[in-house]
This record gives structure tokens, C-alpha cells and sequence, in this order.
């Protein structure tokens, strides 16, 4: 009989048996993995409560995980722009009380760049009618009218969804290639059912009803509570003003003052479960090459699933699906700029072929403190596979890619650019390729089963595509189910327009149905 099954025996035996052998001391009551937006949420959440809390990262000198704020030299960077922005109040107010008095309101400003010209995002009608010329405009119109009177009845891609709502030809100008620098597959690959919840509420009736309110000046009002707005829309946002790494900071700074522990450069190495005594015996390795040890009652893990599950032991039934899961890699090239403004947009979609670069963020437009006086920081941001022929470029290759397209692109000349940095983020996008729900499924049921501590939090956590905002309400959410010592939510409910209610209750079942999705492989249409 092991020891588990015999000290149960004993305590139905009556108040007076005590267990064979205490419970063993543990390093921690919470494990946390991973110090991003996910992690740190579920940290600060928690140490409310209890001071016994680790947290490792894996970097030896930033918090913030893709929400991280890069400093070289004086200038300072996001790796991609992050809006504080959430239909959730709980999100916002905590943003509030980690970070109470560094937010400014910033103006949302972009634009698209294709075929040599700049478009306001989103569409000035009177300017997308000069750029594109009054025959192409009436050919998307009549495209759009066709489309909406011939569908294809069973839209399986992207591109069958994108023509139904918009037309063929403003499919092929405004979404075919970001789209595919994006995520490196054929619009022809990518599920109807990404197109459906990433582009939720807006078709071509709503496009020019906003292009003509924008063109005429005319701004569109905070939502109400309950209120259709589109998201994509919206004109304002909050933003930290020395960038989004400074809320992760601040949190981790309050997480280590309530006497928690937050240990960087360090990496997962191994994570056992002990079944008998209900522990989890944790390897981490450390910036020197040595090993640290830890045990913990509960793991939170914000780490890209197809590498945790390969450090579980016992191995999981699950292992080969975990092995399936694939991520799209994001790289930044950050230019130096010696000049006061490049531009006013806070960033500018390029959707033109003849260049790689698929985003470009103006930093100085995000804050003016993201740079010294009189100069300016721009972000290239480069979509690929880690590995491929972008990722293994050297840093100096990718600067000089990354000035010759600024060039091109018309938003600077070479003579403005001073200096360059490079930073690489792996696994930045799960991909939904066409087997990832059957995979998921697996390792869900699985993991809950064998590890019932183990707690799955956060965008690569959970292999889904989650906003910032979204990914702290798993955090948050767990926390709550943690401290309550049961189960009273179901995370994988959670969505970035559901409220978000205790599990089992009616509004909560429908956070499934809207869930948002990113790429999956779009299934063969039947001949």
C-alpha cells in the first residue's frame, strides 16, 4: 500500500492518527513560469494572498515577455506596439493599481502602404478613391457588388471570406499579401474561420460608413457598455510613457516587496511530479551553468506548451502532440534615427510584395520619452519561421535590409539612420494549423488528468492567440482558483469580448463561440 493510500486510511480512522511522516517542506507554494504579461499577472495576483511564490524568466535582464520595453542606449522600443486597451474594467483597473501614475492617452493614428502609396487606417473614402483612381474604385465596387450577389456558399479559406465580404479585388489589394507576410502560408491555406473572428464586424458597408465619417472628421464616440464598436476602430488608447516594459517592471518590483521572488536568467530544465506526496520537484538551470532545485504545490506555467510538456515527467501520453505544435517567429529591427519626427503614425502597415518588412512602428509617435530630443526610433518588423533565411541573417544584414526598405518605403532616407539593433522573439504567434484543436484537446485532457497542480496560463501557455489583456484574465482567473483552493473558473472560456463569469454559468458557454482564432489550415473543398 503506498504511503498516500495508507495515511488516508488513518485519517478515517479518527482525529487522533497522525500521517506516516510528515509532509515535506516545500521551497514555494506556487511555481510560476515565465515573467510576461501572464506570469507576472498571476504572481501579483496571488501574492495579495501569500508571499510563497517563485517566478522564473528565462531572460537574464527583461520582465514583459513580447510585451517587454528594449533599452539600447537612449532610445527605447516595444517588440511590436502594445495599445492598453480591454473591454474588461478588472484589466483595466489593475493597469491602474500596478502602474497609477505613468499612462498617457495617445491618438491612434496608421496608415497601409501598397503600391507606392500611403492609405489612412481607417479608409479616408475620398482618398482611397484618389489613390486607387475612379476606375479601380468602381472596379472593387462592382467586385463587392458581384461578390454579394454570387457568395461562395461554403467559404472554407481566408480568401473565400475576404472575397465574400469585401470582393476579389479589394481582397487582392488591401489583405492578400500582409496576410501572408504574416503568418507564411497562402490565403488559400488559412481557414475561413480566422478571417471570421479577426475581422468580426467589419465588411464593406461598415468600411465606407466609417471612411466617410473619418473623411468628413467626424470622431467616433466611446462605446457603451454592450456596444458593437469595432475594436480595430478605436481612436485612443493608454500607454505607458517609457513603454509597455515599465508596467511589467513596476509588477515584478511589487511582487518581490510583498517578499515573493522573481529569478531571472534562469530556465525550466526539468518539472516531475510526485504523485505520493503531491509535489512538484522543479530543475531550473541558471546563467552559470548550475542547477537550482524546487518543489511546489502548484505550477503556473506561461511557457510555450510544446516545450513544457517535454520537460514533464512522468512523460505525458501527450508528448507527440505537443511535438505537432507550430509557432510563427517575429523579428524587430530597430532604426536610430537622427531626426525629430519620421512621421506622425504610430505605426504603418506595408502591404506592398516588393518589400519584406510587413509593419513599421514610429516609437516616438507611441511616446515622446521612447527617445532622446530631436530624434526618433522606427521598428521594422519582420514575420518568419526560426531558422529560415530572415532569422539566421546577421544583425548587420538585417540593419542594412532594414534601412534599404525604410528607403523604399519613403519614410526616411538612408543619411537619418544612426544606428540599429536587432532583437529576435521566438514562438511570438501559435499557429491554428489544421490538426492544432485535435492536439490541444489531447494535451488538455491529458495534463488534467495526470497533473491536476499544473495551471496553463497566457498565449503560448495555452497555445491560443491572446491580446495582452486577454492573456491576464487567465492569469487573474487562476490566481482566484488557486487562493480558493477548487476550481471556480474555467480559463479556457475566457475570450477578449466575453465577461467573464464562473464556470458553468450560461454567459460564460458563449466566450466559446466567439473565440478568437489566428490561421488554421483551411480544409479542401469538396469537388
Amino acid at each position: 500500500m503506498r504511503r498516500q493510500e495508507f495515511n488516508e486510511v488513518l485519517r478515517k480512522c479518527g482525529p487522533n492518527h497522525e500521517e506516516i511522516a510528515p509532509r515535506m517542506t516545500t521551497d514555494a507554494d506556487i511555481f510560476v513560469i515565465g515573467a510576461g504579461p501572464a506570469g507576472l499577472t498571476a504572481a501579483y495576483c496571488l501574492t495579495r494572498e501569500t508571499s510563497s511564490v517563485i517566478v522564473i524568466e528565462k531572460d537574464p535582464v527583461y520582465v514583459g515577455g513580447i510585451s517587454r520595453t528594449v533599452r539600447h542606449g537612449d532610445f527605447l522600443f516595444d517588440i511590436g506596439g502594445h495599445r492598453f486597451f480591454s473591454k474588461s474594467k478588472e484589466v483595466v483597473d489593475l493597469w491602474h493599481e500596478i502602474l497609477p501614475d505613468d499612462f498617457i492617452a495617445r491618438p491612434r493614428l496608421s496608415r497601409i502602404f501598397y503600391g507606392g502609396k500611403f492609405y489612412s487606417y481607417p479608409l479616408s473614402a475620398f482618398q482611397a478613391l484618389r489613390n486607387l483612381g475612379i476606375f479601380t474604385s468602381a472596379a472593387c465596387v462592382l467586385s463587392y457588388a458581384w461578390a454579394r450577389a454570387f457568395p461562395i456558399a461554403e467559404p472554407r479559406s481566408f480568401h473565400d471570406w475576404i472575397r465574400n465580404q469585401f470582393g476579389e479585388r479589394l481582397f487582392q489589394i488591401f489583405f492578400k499579401t500582409y496576410t501572408e507576410k504574416v503568418w507564411g502560408m497562402s490565403c488559400d491555406e488559412i481557414s475561413a474561420d480566422w478571417a471570421a473572428q479577426r475581422i468580426k464586424g467589419l465588411d464593406l458597408r461598415v468600411a465606407i460608413v466609417n471612411a466617410l465619417k473619418h473623411s468628413f472628421g467626424r470622431k467616433k464616440k466611446a462605446a457603451a457598455a454592450g456596444s458593437d464598436v469595432v475594436k480595430s476602430l478605436i481612436e485612443t488608447f493608454q500607454y505607458p510613457r517609457k513603454g509597455p516594459g515599465m508596467m511589467w517592471e513596476a509588477a515584478a518590483a511589487r511582487i518581490r516587496e510583498r517578499g515573493a521572488q522573481v529569478l531571472m536568467g534562469r530556465e525550466l530544465v526539468e518539472l516531475a511530479y510526485d504523485e505520493v506526496d503531491r509535489l512538484w520537484r522543479i530543475g531550473v538551470a541558471t546563467p552559470d551553468g548550475k542547477r537550482e532545485n524546487y518543489t511546489a504545490r502548484h505550477v503556473v506555467s506561461s511557457a510555450p506548451v510544446r516545450e513544457l510538456v517535454q520537460k514533464l515527467s512522468p512523460k505525458p501520453i501527450s508528448l507527440l502532440h505537443a511535438r505537432a505544435l507550430r509557432y510563427r517567429d517575429f523579428l524587430t529591427v530597430a532604426l536610430m534615427m537622427d531626426k525629430a519626427e519620421a512621421f506622425a503614425d504610430n505605426w504603418i502597415y506595408i502591404h506592398d510584395p516588393s518589400v519584406k518588412v510587413g509593419r513599421v512602428q514610429n516609437f516616438g509617435s507611441w511616446s515622446p520619452e521612447m527617445a532622446p530630443a530631436g530624434m526618433t526610433c522606427l521598428g521594422l518588423e519582420y514575420f518568419c519561421f526560426e531558422g529560415d533565411g530572415l532569422w539566421t541573417m546577421s544583425d548587420e544584414e538585417l540593419i542594412e535590409l532594414a534601412r534599404r526598405e525604410v528607403v523604399k518605403v519613403g519614410l526616411a532616407a538612408a543619411a537619418d539612420v544612426v544606428d540599429g539593433c536587432v532583437v529576435r522573439q521566438p514562438k511570438a504567434y501559435p499557429v491554428y494549423d489544421d490538426a492544432y484543436r485535435e492536439h490541444m484537446a489531447m494535451i488538455r485532457r491529458d495534463l488534467e488528468q495526470t497533473y491536476p497542480s499544473l495551471h496553463l496560463i497566457g498565449r503560448n501557455g495555452m497555445h491560443k492567440y491572446n491580446n495582452q489583456d486577454h492573456a491576464m484574465m487567465t492569469a487573474m482567473l487562476t490566481a482566484r482558483n488557486i487562493l480558493a483552493g477548487e476550481r471556480l473558473y474555467d480559463i479556457w472560456q475566457v475570450n477578449e469580448d466575453a465577461e467573464y463569469h464562473e464556470a458553468g454559468a450560461s454567459s460564460a458557454q458563449a466566450a466559446l463561440a466567439s473565440e478568437r482564432l489566428v490561421p488554421l489550415k483551411a480544409k479542401t473543398r469538396a469537388a
